[in-house]
């Protein structure tokens, strides 16, 4: 038979296939391998009994991310808010950058609007060209219009604890019904209330709820190679070429089109800064590799 996985927890996984959901445990195969099963993974399963089974195989992906831990998604949905807890740009462009390697749509969302417009993030993002909305879980601004475009997609939802993903889910389907924590006005962030990741199936949708980021978490993040990172930041892609010299890292360099773009206010500053930012961790990491 064959799925897809929608919840793995505990070394157990369960796979939908067509409906009926059936608990797996993993081949003994799959530890020497080092393959570890993702939720969104299509899957091979053999039942054992009913309503349990041993997962055999991992069908190809089409994406895969470490964190979150999510494969075969087709939008990366980033959401973020400019009340407690505030997202930094910098994790939203962390996040979209990855996205945009694997070739998944990254998808800014504002939430809590009803408490700070988001007006700022709203207006960066969808300046960049991703698709961008302002919402409110708790008023419903903005919910119908995430529900079209989440439609006919597998999508994933991310963000900084806090930022209401499990209550955007809540609020797209009552009967989804996830806890939701309010956020610490004295530390400025939430707690984490989802634990693992979750696909769940609302209407022609099929979203994964995630653990959130810890604020700034960059525990052993996901790095992009530094020569394709400038690609990954679609509004860099039409100066790509048309610097002075070729390999041009677009920081210092003197005849970069990218850092003319960014002084003429054609490319935003923060994005430009993030960028930097990650192009110095992955020549960090390549260094580090090579000295060990």
């Amino acid at each position: 038979m064959t799925g897809t996985l929608i919840r793995a927890l505990s070394g157990f996984y369960d796979v939908d296939c067509g409906g009926e959901v059936i608990r797996c445990r993993a081949r003994g195969r799959f530890r020497y391998t080092k393959e570890s099963p993702l939720v969104g993974d299509r899957v091979e399963l053999t039942p054992t009994e009913p309503g349990v089974g041993r997962l055999d195989k991992i069908l190809e992906r089409r994406n895969a991310f470490q964190r979150p831990a999510v494969a075969n998604m087709d939008q990366m949905v980033i959401i973020v808010s400019q009340a407690i807890p505030v997202t930094e740009p910098f994790l939203v462009d962390r996040v979209a950058a990855l996205a945009e390697s694997k070739g998944c749509e990254p998808v800014v969302v504002v939430n809590k609007c009803d408490l700070a417009d988001g007006q700022d993030l709203w207006a960066l993002y969808n300046r960049v060209g991703y698709k961008t909305l302002r919402v409110s879980a708790k008023t419903g601004l903005g919910v119908e219009e995430l529900r079209d475009l989440l439609a006919n997609r597998v999508s994933v939802f991310t963000g900084n604890s806090g930022v209401g993903k499990s209550s955007l889910l809540n609020a797209l389907d009552a009967s989804v019904d996830l806890p939701t924590a309010e956020v610490s006005k004295k530390l400025g962030r939430g707690r984490h209330t989802t634990r693992h990741v979750e696909l769940f199936r609302l209407g022609s949708a099929l979203i994964a709820d995630t653990p959130g980021f810890s604020s700034f978490d960059t525990e052993t993040p996901e790095l992009l190679d530094k020569e394709a990172l400038a690609h990954t930041f679609r509004e860099f892609r039409p100066y790509l070429g048309q610097c002075r010299f070729v390999g041009c890292a677009h920081g210092k360099e003197k005849g970069c089109a990218v850092l003319r773009a960014v002084k003429r206010g054609e490319i935003p500053k923060s994005r430009h800064e993030s960028y930097l930012r990650l192009y110095q961790a992955a020549k960090e990491h390549k260094a580090w590799e090579k000295k060990g």
